[in-house]
């Protein structure tokens, strides 16, 4: 990706998804980042409570560093699954 001075850099591309009480499907934030960190998504989570998401059930994650810390710090009653979040696996 180009960035100010024309070089290029490396990012990521995160699409947090949701899954309501009915069975539908919402991209909730599409994120970049240079770097996982708690800090990153913490504060993607802080954006998405910002934005009104008050409950998560269920976390579906792959690994993603520093994933597990956000989680407890921003939505602490939640459970987690992170061994279930590749993409292949989403109908």
């Amino acid at each position: 990706m180009p960035g100010e001075n024309g070089a290029v850099s490396k990012k990521a591309c995160y699409i947090v998804m949701g899954i309501d009480s009915n069975g539908y499907k919402d991209v909730l934030s599409i994120e970049l980042g240079e770097a996982e960190s708690s800090k990153f998504w913490l504060s993607v989570f802080t954006g998405l409570k910002n934005r009104g998401i008050q409950d998560v059930l269920i976390f579906c994650a792959d690994g993603l560093t520093g994933i597990k810390e956000a989680i407890a710090a921003a939505f602490p009653p939640t459970s987690r699954d992170y061994s279930h979040g590749r993409l292949s696996k989403m109908h």
